[in-house]
């Protein structure tokens, strides 16, 4: 009797009931959409943190680096003098440890030893200018505002590339800056090289530790005419170029990747780091992690995943800001509405059927009775608006997706004595300039989906209690006054 009812109420009714599920579909299909948005930007914004440390990568420890007192910390370049007319090409390179002061590798251990911490490995960022030309008596410093008094300036080409002068003759050089990345090959898991894929060649080997061997960015690569088989030379020490790795998105960490130790030997750093990578046991633990290591390691600075997403700026902050405040507080409201509203249509319903609701109580039925029969025909059209939200809900979110708007992220600022992002990936104000594009996407999981189920039901309930409610209220006499 009651699904014989329920089906004959409900198809006397069905603009009543489509009203009622229209609503309930409208702030469902909002929820599904700004959830699976907010989803979205997540991803996007791991996407931009990746391609900053790479995959696995919890936190990293560091040091920060000491201000340069004076003129006299930059490198310098001497070359021989050439007064009789030779027109011999000389070269000369420094490496040097870049962005932070050095750790000892016996930090990486202590680190690995703390709380919570299922791994951690060391590397060293190092930045390289190389000096090719001809020189006629003098000697070329780099200056750090791009310029000196007296004397012949060249100016390096590219960005980033550093500017100096020659005191006291004249030169015809070029000058080649690029970032070298010292790598643990024993741990490849952890580490920048992690946020790239070798398209060419292969990755370094376990046994490779001292080996002079080379991974170049593919970028760097490209512009300087390398492949695997190539030499590269740092520091009158021969590379043989064994792969080619492109960055997963953006820029790579570095323009190339040799094994740790040789790194080490060239910047005369033996036994140090500049950054170390570290993987928690639990993702629920990294705050605990951090707080041991700060504790426990003096001198360091700790620079969690969500430290560094708090200097991504841009569009993606803007539009992940909307997502998850404006849209939240939007499709709460909408939600409350549809609720509301559904409450209110269905007890206006119940109040146009008093007659027959009183005629049935007449014939003996009781007000349990009405009241489920009410809460049924309002459980329907909640499953009903909640399959026409999800329908929505998903195309929305499909719609996004197809479209797959491009936000910029840029990375900068803050961070404090870990130096913002470059804190976080180990190489400075070059990290910290970053400014990547990523494409937005929608995904529904499972869970949106099964959110949405429930809020359909949590509306055929809250419509039914308004309904039912009201029903419980009548009176076989209401039928008779009705009547008259």
């Amino acid at each position: 009797m009651f699904f014989t009812y329920l089906r004959r109420e409900l198809r006397r009714r069905r603009k009543a009931a489509l009203v009622v599920a229209s609503g309930l579909a409208l702030g469902i299909a909002l929820v599904i959409v700004v959830s699976s948005v907010s989803s979205g930007m997540g991803k996007a914004q791991d996407k931009v943190l990746q391609s900053l440390y790479g995959l696995g990568t919890d936190m990293t420890v560091t040091k920060a680096a000491q201000p340069q007192a004076s003129s006299s910390d930059r490198p310098r370049f001497r070359f021989d003098a050439q007064d009789n007319g030779s027109n011999a090409e000389q070269s000369s390179d420094r490496v040097m440890v870049q962005g932070f002061q050095t750790l000892s590798t016996s930090t990486v251990t202590k680190v690995d030893q703390q709380s919570g911490v299922s791994d951690a490995v060391g590397g060293l960022s190092l930045q390289v200018i190389k000096i090719n030309g001809q020189f006629t008596r003098g000697e070329f410093q780099q200056n750090g505002n791009g310029g000196g008094e007296g004397g012949f300036r060249r100016e390096g080409g590219g960005n980033g590339q550093p500017q100096g002068e020659v005191r006291g003759g004249g030169a015809d050089f070029d000058v080649n800056n690029y970032s070298v990345y010292g790598t643990d090959v024993t741990k490849p898991a952890l580490g920048p090289l992690t946020s790239s894929k070798i398209t060419s060649g292969r990755t370094f080997k376990s046994t490779e530790t001292d080996a002079k061997v080379a991974v170049l960015d593919s970028a760097y690569a490209k512009e300087k005419k390398l492949k695997v088989g190539s030499t590269l030379t740092i520091k009158n020490v021969k590379f043989m170029v064994i792969g080619v790795a492109t960055a997963d998105s953006g820029d790579a960490a570095a323009n190339v990747y040799i094994p740790l130790t040789q790194a080490q030997t060239l910047s005369d750093s033996k036994n140090k780091v500049t950054t170390i990578y570290v993987k928690a046991t639990d993702s629920q633990k990294i705050n605990s992690v951090k707080s041991s290591i700060q504790k426990n390691v003096t001198g360091t600075t700790v620079t969690t995943s969500a430290d560094l997403a708090d200097t991504v700026s841009g569009s993606l902050s803007t539009a992940s800001s909307l997502a998850s405040n404006v849209g939240k507080w939007l499709s709460i409201a909408v939600l409350v509405a549809a609720f509301l509203v559904a409450g209110l249509l269905t007890s206006s319903a119940v109040s146009r059927r008093v007659r027959e609701f009183g005629t049935l109580k007449a014939l003996g039925w009781k007000s349990g009775r009405v009241t489920r029969q009410v809460v049924g025909e309002a459980m329907v059209n909640g499953l009903l608006g909640g399959v026409l939200g999800i329908a929505l809900g998903l195309a929305g979110a499909y719609a996004v997706t197809a479209v797959s708007p491009t936000l910029q992220a840029q990375l900068g600022g803050g961070g404090g004595a870990g130096g913002g992002a470059g804190g976080f990936g180990g190489f400075g104000r070059r990290a910290a300039e970053k400014t990547l594009d990523v494409s937005l996407s929608a995904p529904v999981s499972l869970t949106t989906v099964a959110i949405a189920v429930g809020l359909a039901v949590a509306g055929g309930l809250i419509a039914g209690a308004f309904g039912g409610w009201r029903a419980s209220r009548l009176r076989p006499a209401d039928a008779l006054r009705r009547v008259e």
